[in-house]
């Protein structure tokens, strides 16, 4: 059973906004009540939270699947529905966030950061948060939006200021274990260590952590053996050390040939090349270790590396490889708080930006496609079945400036028009904004003189606007002496 997991497929599904109610107040003695409808609740968010005893993906392993609850529609009586419940899902420090195109979404590092990987959606405006005072008593309340829901992959890269990297059963397990307090597992067969360990180090007043991932070998880069699996583990290291075998009796190998064989994987698998390297000639308690660590050693230093001789059996050599690689991380964080104050650039957007685009439809020169938040999250806001829902969308899109923005780029009546997800034939003779005539609840008679030819008729009358002093509303009489 897999007890240590750093890579793992997450579907994440936020919460649905509750939708908004449609309610007049009905009470005795009080005819004018007006609209008394709730707004719906906001849909509850997913978000990753970067929490120091959480080490491993493992949880998210064994249930990939996560829901975050929907938001209470809102009701009667001007009550308001309430949120859904976010989901905060606890992951380790350097977790990288990626789609699954393998676009980095967020890089979690440092306890308590948080990413908002699925957000809930918005909660639907009930028709008292939308009567105005040439829509009093709106027949319709806005629709709750869903929530985004998506695939995302979690990737663990280990933050520790020093990576060990060596060939299998170089003793870099061993190493730890005496210089920490972490007890990896060791014994004397090659990959022995099948998941990164982590141990807290302690030199004079400096205190780092060193991480000791598994054994490469030469096409780790490439795939082989356990380095690609592991190798993303040292990318966030500040210091590189070879940990080289000297007691090994394999064919082909010598401590030379080792450290390149390193440096080639680490130049194959890319991005770490600015990182201070030191040699770590390990073993030289064994028969000839001694003597093989004397022979290289100039040979290693020729190429501008520090050579360190220990042993992590009799510890000898230890102190002063911990002090230099204090030193060395030291010197790094120096190096990372040396950039001034950072300054904060505020750009506020423009008064005349536009929040929406007009595209023909690359698939049908004859269609256009507009895309934009409003725009779009008013098509998901908008009960179809209800005409005077769909009449104040249209409102809200000719005031924005989509209707003059498709006769600018063309657009004719009969043309298909797509907005998010819904494609309507456009009708630039729509009437739209305040000098809409008045109509029934539910009801919009723009949509009514294009739908029905016989209210066509009798909506071309002439009208007039009465005061009633009896309901105390405004009404439509016309010639006939007919009331609507």
């Amino acid at each position: 059973m897999a007890t240590f997991v750093d890579r793992v497929v997450l579907y994440v599904s936020a919460g649905a906004g509750g939708h908004g109610c449609s309610s007049v107040h009905r009470e005795k003695f009080k005819p004018l009540g007006g609209p008394d409808g709730g707004n719906g609740g906001n849909g509850g968010d997913v978000i990753l939270v970067v929490d120091p005893q959480v080490h491993t993906l493992l949880d998210f392993h064994h249930h990939p699947h996560v829901n975050a609850t929907n938001g209470k529609p809102g009701m009667g009586n001007w009550r308001a529905g309430s949120n859904g419940q976010s989901l905060e899902l606890r992951v380790p420090d350097g977790t990288v966030i990626q789609s699954r195109e393998g676009e980095v979404l967020a890089d979690l590092v440092g306890a308590g950061t948080t990413y908002v990987v699925a957000a809930g959606g918005r909660g639907g405006l009930g028709n008292a948060a939308l009567a105005s005072t040439r829509r009093k008593a709106p027949g319709f309340a806005l629709l709750g939006e869903p929530g985004s829901a998506f695939e995302v992959v979690l990737e663990l890269k280990t933050v520790a200021d020093v990576g060990l990297v060596g060939f299998p059963s170089a003793g870099k397990s061993s190493l730890i274990s005496v210089l920490s307090a972490a007890r990896p597992k060791i014994a004397d067969y090659p990959f022995t260590t099948l998941v990164p360990n982590l141990g807290v180090i302690t030199a004079g007043e400096t205190v780092f952590t060193m991480a000791d991932v598994p054994g490469l070998i030469p096409g780790a880069a490439e795939g082989r053996g356990l380095g690609l699996e592991f190798l993303r583990h040292i990318e966030r290291c500040a210091v590189l050390a070879h940990v080289v075998d000297l007691a090994t009796d394999e064919p082909g190998r010598d401590p030379l040939a080792d450290i390149d064989a390193l440096e080639h994987e680490l130049a194959e698998y890319g991005g770490l090349a600015d990182r201070p390297r030191i040699v770590v000639l390990n073993k030289i308690d064994t028969p000839n270790g001694r003597e093989m660590a004397e022979i290289v050693r100039a040979d290693v230093e020729a190429r501008g590396l520090r050579v360190f001789e220990v042993s992590a059996v009799t510890r000898e050599g230890l102190r002063p490889l911990t002090y230099h690689l204090g030193e060395l991380v030291e010197a790094h964080r120096a190096a990372q708080a040396a950039p001034g104050a950072e300054r904060i650039v505020i750009r506020p957007p423009a008064v005349n930006e536009i929040d929406f685009t007009v595209a023909r439809d690359p698939e049908d020169p004859a269609a256009f496609l507009i895309r934009g938040v409003k725009p779009e999250r008013w098509i998901r806001q908008t009960d179809f079945t209800n005409d005077e829902a769909v009449g104040f969308l249209a409102d809200r899109l000719a005031k924005l400036g989509v209707e003059k923005a498709l006769a600018e780029a063309g657009a004719h009546a009969g043309d298909a028009v797509t907005v998010g997800d819904v494609t309507f034939d456009w009708e630039p003779t729509v009437e739209t904004g305040a000098g809409t005539p008045m109509t029934g609840r539910g009801t919009d008679v723009r949509l009514e003189r294009s739908d029905r030819p016989a209210a066509d008729e009798r909506l071309a009358a002439k009208k007039t606007r009465r005061r009633s002093t009896e309901y105390g509303d405004w009404y439509i009489e016309d010639d006939t002496g007919e009331q609507g």
